[in-house]
């Protein structure tokens, strides 16, 4: 198999993938109509919901021997609705939470578009038509809610809190006094520049009878319709919930296929559970040292993943803890990796597949150091390019020096393909003579591009991933590289660099219809990055720029054609 032959393969796999890619979203986004037609029936979020399964499958976390499994939920549980609302701002989040549920979440620092005066992203929230919260409660005696209708209460009389400038943490405490002396504290902990949220609990039972309960802590969605287009970024992405647990690794599940593979249910240990969306999430992360029945369930058009447990048993005199952080923000990279939970980088979801995922990793982590030096994310991309292509350099050169030789003969292989005319298996040999002969290696260019279209796929996700480079601007017309090139200088730059390196690449052989298609494929390529991500396009313009710099040189150098042989010779 010849050069062109493996580079037109591997482009029309690759069209054929990112086209896939876009159909799948096609396919699996909801009718927007339908949707609409079920809004109104949009049912409230409550504890009725915790029913199914058994809660004696909660894991405990009590001494040996000492704790009966929690009483089973009834759906006549009461929802905590009539709970006290306080407000608090720290200098990157903005929340409205009632104590048991985190209702409103505003990303203080990542404005909705890059309009001045724009609001910031809105993460939680309470709008009707696509209601999105976090929640823990307790579920106690009897299959009741702890706390019940009631709810948590401020312990303090403020109603509003704001981390002042200076101050390094903040704490919002709250109390559930139930019946029979039991009481539950609860503390929100956040701290500067934070996203994780500290959230404790202690159980204290001054009663004179055990206490049984166990906690629960969920996320809830209906998710928004998004626009099934190639020119919205945020279709790019994968939007569902995900968990990690130790033994099965990363997992996920679409919104658009949540129950497809059955519900969930699963005890796991140090693990977490998260929702994701374009370049933004919410997590549980439960403590480590106790384990968590997680669960998927649906409740109309509502999506909720649950980290159930640990179960207690409260002897009278005793108290029992738990804390969980829940992550409320961005997804970035720096900021995940100092919360030290495993798996929690995966959420930056560069691929399901762990080798892209890491390559992925891999890419972002590099550009992370050049931008440390160069301070723009336009120019760590173009730095990306240069260290790749120093990388591959060796490997470049034998390809383009194979490319050179093979266009130095190309006039005796026109004359061996005129000779043995329409007899391909006769043509065939006798190229293969020649290769043997002038010691060239048709397969020499194959493995660079081998190596470079996982790079090049890898990079497609961790440009459409990195929240770094939202609204991240480059140079003049380029102000978002997660964002189409508006005037489509990129993507034209791209056809015409992909044009001259046709024009410079061997093609011994092709047929007629082969050649059309490749002079189809610059066309083709540069209609497909019209609509990409401008930071992937100006990753494959320089790219392919240097490449068509190298082998410019390696052609003049190496690929003088040949005279052509005497007839007779040749026929010997």
């Amino acid at each position: 198999m010849n050069q062109t032959r493996v580079f037109l393969i591997f482009a029309w796999l690759m069209v054929a993938v990112l086209l896939w890619m876009e159909w799948g979203r096609e396919k699996n986004a909801p009718d927007p109509a339908t949707v609409a037609a079920t809004q109104p029936a949009v049912p409230a979020a409550n504890d009725a919901d915790l029913a199914p399964p058994s809660a004696g499958n909660v894991p405990q976390a009590t001494a040996p021997g000492q704790a009966p499994a929690a009483p089973a939920p009834t759906p006549a549980m009461e929802a905590a609705s009539a709970a006290t609302r306080v407000t608090v701002t720290t200098d990157v989040l903005k929340l409205a939470l009632d104590g048991r549920s985190v209702l409103d979440a505003d990303l203080l620092q990542f404005p909705q578009t890059k309009a001045a005066g724009s609001p910031p992203v809105q993460l939680l929230t309470e709008e009707k038509a696509h209601p999105y919260s976090a929640t823990s409660g307790w579920v106690g005696q009897g299959g009741s809610a702890a706390p019940g209708a009631n709810g948590f209460q401020p312990v303090q009389a403020a109603r509003e809190y704001t981390l002042a400038e200076g101050q390094s943490e903040l704490q919002v405490p709250f109390v559930w006094n139930g019946p029979d002396g039991v009481s539950i504290h609860r503390t929100y902990i956040f701290k500067r520049g934070d996203y994780a949220i500290g959230v404790k609990d202690e159980v204290v039972n001054a009663g004179g009878a055990p206490w049984q309960g166990y906690v629960f802590r969920k996320l809830d969605r209906v998710p928004a319709i998004l626009s099934r287009s190639m020119t919205n970024p945020d279709s790019f992405s994968f939007n569902g919930a995900t968990w990690y647990d130790n033994d099965k690794k990363y997992q996920r599940r679409a919104f658009a296929d949540y129950l497809k593979d059955g519900n969930l249910n699963q005890t796991v240990s140090g693990g977490w559970v998260a929702m994701l969306q374009h370049h933004f999430f919410t997590a549980w992360i439960p403590q480590a040292d106790q384990a968590s029945l997680y669960l998927l369930s649906q409740n109309g058009p509502r999506n909720v993943i649950e980290a159930r447990g640990p179960g207690f048993t409260v002897a009278p005199g005793q108290k029992v803890s738990t804390q969980a952080r829940l992550w409320v923000g961005p997804k970035l990279v720096n900021q995940i990796a100092k919360e030290d939970v495993p798996g929690l980088e995966r959420v930056v979801d560069y691929s399901r597949f762990t080798p892209m995922a890491i390559i992925g990793q891999g890419l972002f982590w590099v550009m992370n150091q050049v931008h440390k030096l160069v301070g723009n994310w336009g120019w760590s991309i173009i730095g990306l390019v240069i260290l790749l292509k120093l990388a591959l350099f060796p490997l470049a050169n034998a390809q383009y020096k194979s490319q050179a030789k093979m266009r130095r003969f190309q006039p005796r292989i026109a004359q061996l393909k005129e000779r043995y005319g329409d007899d391909r298996q006769k043509f065939q040999t006798a190229m293969m003579e020649l290769y043997k002969k002038e010691k060239i290696n048709p397969m020499g260019g194959c493995l660079p591009l081998l190596i470079q279209m996982p790079i090049f796929f890898a990079l497609y996700w961790v440009l459409v991933e990195s929240v770094e480079l939202r609204q991240a601007p480059w140079f003049a017309w380029i102000q978002d590289l997660t964002a189409r090139d508006p005037y489509f200088i990129l993507p034209v730059l791209n056809v015409a660099i992909m044009w001259f390196t046709q024009k410079l690449t061997p093609a011994p052989g092709m047929d007629p219809m082969q050649q059309k298609m490749m002079q189809f494929m610059p066309l083709v390529f540069g209609v497909m990055m019209a609509f990409m991500p401008s930071g992937l396009v100006l990753y494959w313009v320089v790219n392919g720029g240097l490449s068509l710099v190298q082998q410019w040189w390696m052609t003049k150098k190496h690929g003088e054609p040949s005279p052509t042989p005497p007839a007779k010779a040749e026929a010997k």
